[in-house]
């Protein structure tokens, strides 16, 4: 046995498999527990969603971009879901941790900032991945709507989920009471969702508002999937796919500088 070990290689490996893993195990038992409010909940919402528009002016409304109205709604709303439950998911552990002060049961363990931030993003992506699948499944039961491009569509919403899990991230590290984060999800997070052509296409906005539109990641995460199970979008999939990706990037990089230094974690 070496009388010490290597500068800069840990006992378990470069990298912590295992306490990853137990990392992600945790956020997916998390939600799943009271899986009634994290999962079950926004599979109502959805529905009642489409429920509302078809009684509503599904029978009135033409078609859009080709396609029914309804057929045309169903990946708007399966993608905002994946957006908001992605996000809630990151954001409410970390800010739970924070007010209840066992943040430090996270920081303790021989986790790098990589691992935690994977760890968190692990869950985030599997509760986004699962009610997604509820919600696609819902959607060819009752719409006939299919996976018309599946790569695409599995691509953008894994892609959404990662992405709204480190913006999650990011608002539980800020957040310092529950207050301050539903304040972000109420004005930031909610409205950048529905106002990204989930119940339009944005041909239908004056040409300033079509512009902003295509500065927001969240447009693509929509249009992306809307492309995957139906075929039909605003923008070439490979342009939010640009996109979606460097807008990771970007979160992701915010995350781990954070998790190393310990902003807003560390008493």
């Amino acid at each position: 046995m070496p009388e010490q070990l290597q500068m800069g290689v840990r006992r378990f490996g470069r990298v912590n498999w295992l306490g990853t893993w137990t990392l992600v195990r945790r956020e997916i038992s998390r939600f799943m527990n009271v899986w009634s409010q994290t999962v079950m909940a926004p599979l109502i919402n959805a529905g009642l969603f489409l429920m509302i528009f078809t009684i509503a002016i599904g029978s009135q409304r033409g078609d859009v971009m080709g396609v029914p109205f309804m057929t045309f709604l169903a990946p708007g709303i399966l993608t905002m879901t994946v957006i908001q439950n992605a996000f809630a998911n990151t954001s409410s552990s970390l800010a739970s941790a924070k007010v209840q002060g066992n943040i430090v049961d996270t920081l303790m363990p021989p986790l790098s900032a990589g691992e935690l931030v994977a760890g968190y993003i692990g869950g985030a992506v599997a509760r986004g991945g699962l009610v997604a699948l509820v919600i696609a499944l819902g959607a060819y039961l009752f719409l006939g709507v299919g996976l018309m491009h599946p790569v695409w569509a599995i691509v953008f919403v894994l892609l959404g989920a990662v992405l709204m899990g480190g913006l999650g991230m990011i608002a539980g590290i800020f957040a310092n009471k529950f207050d301050q984060l539903s304040a972000i999800s109420n004005f930031l997070v909610t409205p950048l969702a529905f106002l990204s052509g989930t119940f339009y296409s944005i041909t239908a906005l004056p040409p300033f508002l079509q512009t902003l539109s295509h500065a927001n990641p969240f447009f693509y995460i929509i249009d992306g999937v809307r492309f995957g199970m139906i075929g039909v979008s605003d923008s070439s999939p490979w342009i939010g796919l640009g996109v979606v990706s460097l807008a990771c990037v970007v979160v992701l990089a915010i995350c781990l500088r954070w998790m190393h230094t310990g902003y807003r974690l560390k008493a």
